[in-house]
């Protein structure tokens, strides 16, 4: 029987992320739990991670499991994820074998894979995690590959919190709907990965909010799969998605604003050409100015966060910023997220 993987939000329906942020929220009151008693989880850690490693290992444990942290390549073997390659390069063993052998020992497998920033048209496949789903017998659950879905429940979360203190009537499934929210690009001096705009992107879309993707041009557009998913999200569920380039209309009347910086998909691997472009962009910076254009919006990030670069220190300093409320509800969802998967599983 093919396992059920958390890989993203847009495989899951509406009424089971519900389900998983109901859970969450219990789990936010309530730290402590047996749900995974006896079981355990691998981390599969392809790049650096302090929030990710954290929150996955601490939730594990807090609710009785063992996680065991891996990181291919270098506290492990280096891994081949191409079909009928002649391995004769730096790998070690082929994802085939490693998705099978940790099937045998663990309950779960977590994987964080970036991009390797060269070529999207490979990149957007994310071969790497795709493959460990493929070969696996456990549920595998993405900890950031060209989505962010974890991100997504945890940022979801925060802003119910938020909105559902200011409108106590309302239900948590329509706290959130017919909000204003900008998601907007930032600069950052390297050109970065767009798992968390495209997953702010589906989220947002698919609880009905009234959504605007601000950035320079439209060479920072998103994959035009995410643009989809979040045109068909919005029609679903009484939202709507809008592009552009305007800093000031864009934030006029916004309940929240979301920030994130990301590379230009057209220059995938020609970094240096998208660099001009990218430096003419500084003033996308979120700061104090462009706050007071909002309706008392509030501002979040997923972090870590150039200061006074994406956003200013006034800015992150204020009672409108609710990061730090959005990377606490990582442990949350993450904990719902490995329950849910665990006890499926049997």
């Amino acid at each position: 029987m093919t396992p059920k993987h958390f890989l993203t939000t847009q495989d899951w329906s509406r009424a089971e992320l519900d389900a998983l942020l109901a859970q969450a929220a219990a789990f936010k009151r309530t730290r402590l739990g047996n749900e995974l008693a006896g079981k355990s989880i691998a981390l599969m850690f392809f790049n650096p991670s302090m929030r990710t490693r954290t929150s996955f290992e601490l939730g594990a444990h807090q609710l009785g499991g063992k996680a065991i942290v891996l990181a291919p390549g270098k506290d492990a073997w280096p891994i081949e994820f191409e079909v009928g390659t002649v391995m004769d390069g730096e790998a070690e063993e082929h994802v085939s074998e490693v998705a099978r052998v940790l099937s045998r020992y663990v309950d779960l497998i977590a994987v964080r894979a970036f991009p390797k920033f060269q070529d999207w048209s490979v990149d957007r496949e994310d071969r790497v995690i795709k493959a460990f789903a493929k070969h696996a017998t456990v549920p595998v659950i993405n900890m950031e590959t060209i989505t962010h879905p974890c991100q997504e429940l945890a940022h979801v979360m925060a802003l119910q919190e938020h909105f559902g203190r200011i409108d106590p009537g309302s239900s948590p499934e329509q706290i959130l709907r017919g909000k204003k929210y900008v998601l907007t690009w930032t600069y950052h001096p390297k050109p970065l990965n767009t798992a968390v705009a495209n997953s702010a992107l589906l989220i947002a879309t698919r609880y009905g909010m009234d959504v605007t993707l601000l950035c320079p041009n439209e060479d920072y557009l998103l994959d035009p799969r995410y643009m989809e998913h979040g045109r068909a999200n919005a029609a679903e569920n009484g939202g709507s998605l809008t592009v552009s380039h305007d800093i000031e209309s864009a934030y006029r009347g916004a309940d929240v604003v979301y920030a994130k910086s990301w590379g230009a998909i057209p220059y995938f691997g020609r970094w240096e050409a998208e660099k001009p472009m990218r430096e003419a962009s500084r003033h996308f910076i979120v700061d104090e100015a462009k706050m007071a254009l909002t309706r008392n919006g509030v501002f979040s990030h997923c972090l870590p966060l150039r200061r006074n670069i994406k956003a200013t220190d006034a800015v992150m300093d204020s009672p409108a910023c609710i990061a730090i409320d959005e990377a606490e509800n990582r442990l949350h969802v993450q904990k719902a997220i490995m329950a849910a998967l665990a006890g499926a599983r049997g």
